[in-house]
């Protein structure tokens, strides 16, 4: 990520950006809280991507280079809290389930004048209860950092809907499928079904963001049909993409 800035103090802000803008790549010696309260908000880093829709939020650990990449009409909502507090314990970037009262905690923190007053205080720490009894959300996309397993994942990029087998991207590379099926364990911690899922679930979330019908973006991302979709969708969401919350 060329030209990285580096902002100290990471704000506390709620702001709007257009669908398709974005922050371009920095980082701050504070930690942050990302949350998009309409839209869809990707995080990408060097290593990978993270993409949260409104029932999600993202934690940005203190020094992570990253940026944002707003999806639908982002609604943004920043929290950022000293270094030296980290209620999650986490050293790295993680969606975090976010549940009706979080996410009323998150839009009014950012909306009020930062003070001292004791009713902040209070918010703030009724907001950081909440975040500690979050869930973590599995919704990371590993970047490879193999070069062969780089040329598969960007063929993939390009096209979620790819139907070919590994054995049939090996070839393509010039790689057999079972040099490929160790290559994401070892580099990505995933399978490659895994991957592939993940990989069309982000996709699929920024479609929907831009107002595609359920079932175009099942045909776009790859699925059999669109109830095999819808399924896939509710097992990781907790509801359909029909129902998906734009607040």
């Amino acid at each position: 990520m060329p030209n990285i800035r580096h902002d100290p103090v990471a704000p506390t802000r709620a702001q709007r950006l257009a669908s398709g803008s974005g922050i371009d790549a920095h980082r701050h010696d504070d930690h942050q809280i990302a949350y998009a309260a309409s839209g869809v908000l990707a995080i990408t880093t060097d290593a990978g991507s993270w993409v949260a829709p409104g029932t999600r939020a993202i934690w940005v650990p203190a020094g992570t280079v990253h940026a944002h990449q707003a999806h639908g009409e982002l609604d943004l909502h920043l929290v950022g809290l000293p270094a030296a507090e980290n209620p999650l314990g986490l050293d790295r970037p993680t969606v975090l389930a976010v549940g009706p009262l979080l996410r009323e905690l998150i839009v009014a923190y950012t909306r009020t004048p930062e003070d001292d007053s004791p009713e902040r205080a209070r918010l703030r720490a009724v907001l950081l209860d909440q975040l500690r009894a979050s869930p973590q959300q599995p919704l990371h996309l590993p970047a490879p950092a193999t070069p062969l397993l780089r040329a598969v994942c960007d063929r993939l990029r390009a096209d979620p809907a790819d139907q070919h087998t590994l054995a049939e991207l090996g070839r393509a590379v010039g790689a057999s499928d079972r040099t490929l099926s160790r290559l994401f364990r070892a580099d990505l911690g995933m399978t490659f079904p895994q991957w592939r899922t993940q990989l069309r679930l982000h996709h699929a979330l920024v479609l929907l963001a831009e107002g595609l019908p359920v079932t175009a973006v099942a045909h776009r991302c790859g699925w059999s049909s669109a109830s095999a979709f819808i399924d896939v969708f509710r097992r990781t969401f907790g509801h359909t993409p029909g129902r998906h919350p734009t607040y």
